[in-house]
């Protein structure tokens, strides 16, 4: 068995192998991550809101199904974080703003429940400029200033900044972000991880977090959620999760991998 305080290190793809075949338990994984979050978050600020409790419990629930002979999904046990602008269910979706840190998800994103759905367990929401608007840099009224893991007199870049460090530093294998102009594609060059910005309709999205009219049609049309990892194997992993329809978005193809 790996070491626990090492799991973290370990690709997604071999982290979800190792956790499909039992040689380590998505509990033990879990919680080498939210090891290395505590070790290293106050000094890279990247992770805003911590979901240690119901990361704990998926990774439960995933142990047990793996031991009544249940086959896992291809990301089974992989930890993920999420941008503050995407919805987690349950939790705040806080676009790193204090008016909207009571503005609780009443359910998962698209992107969000098909990372879930491939077995992935998110971990906690990730740091990004204010309302996405406040600059290439990551900071946010509600959470402060993310910094670069390499040097952190340096950008992380933006506005998926806490996503590029939170993945870059092993807090978690993947991250989900999102970009309209350089948003993933940025943090993931400053903070030397990969990153994807996939064609509009690739993934299901529905980023109308404030109610059915809100966003507008630019937010809806422009925005593109997209994922980082540390390799870009673990990119194409993230990618077929993500690919495919949902009844919530008519925009996202059925196209073949």
């Amino acid at each position: 068995m790996d070491g626990q305080d090492t799991m973290w290190a370990m690709t997604a793809a071999d982290q979800a192998a190792a956790v499909r075949t039992g040689r380590i338990s998505a509990a033990d994984l879990v919680d080498s991550h939210l090891e290395r979050i505590a070790e290293v978050n106050p000094r890279v600020n990247a992770v805003t809101q911590l979901m240690a409790d119901r990361a704990r419990e998926d990774a439960a629930r995933m142990d047990r199904r793996r031991a009544a002979g249940e086959e896992l999904g291809p990301l089974a046990g992989v930890p993920f974080t999420v941008k503050e602008t995407t919805p987690v269910e349950g939790v705040p979706t806080t676009f790193g703003l204090p008016r909207f840190r009571s503005l609780v998800a009443a359910a998962d994103a698209p992107p969000v429940a098909r990372l879930r759905a491939a077995g992935a367990v998110p971990i906690g929401h990730s740091n990004m400029p204010t309302l996405v608007l406040a600059g290439m840099h990551t900071r946010s009224e509600l959470f402060g200033d993310t910094v670069n893991p390499w040097d952190p007199s340096r950008t992380p870049g933006g506005s998926s900044g806490g996503d590029g460090a939170a993945v870059a530093t092993g807090m978690a294998a993947l991250g989900l972000g999102n970009d309209s102009g350089g948003s993933v594609r940025i943090p993931a060059s400053f903070c030397g991880v990969a990153g994807l910005k996939p064609t509009p309709g690739r993934f299901p999205a529905d980023h109308r977090v404030l109610g059915r009219d809100d966003p507008g049609p630019a937010s809806q049309m422009l925005v593109t959620d997209g994922p980082l990892a540390r390799t870009v194997a673990d990119l194409r992993l993230a990618y077929e999760a993500l690919a495919g329809t949902d009844p919530r978005d008519p925009r996202a193809v059925p196209a073949p991998l």
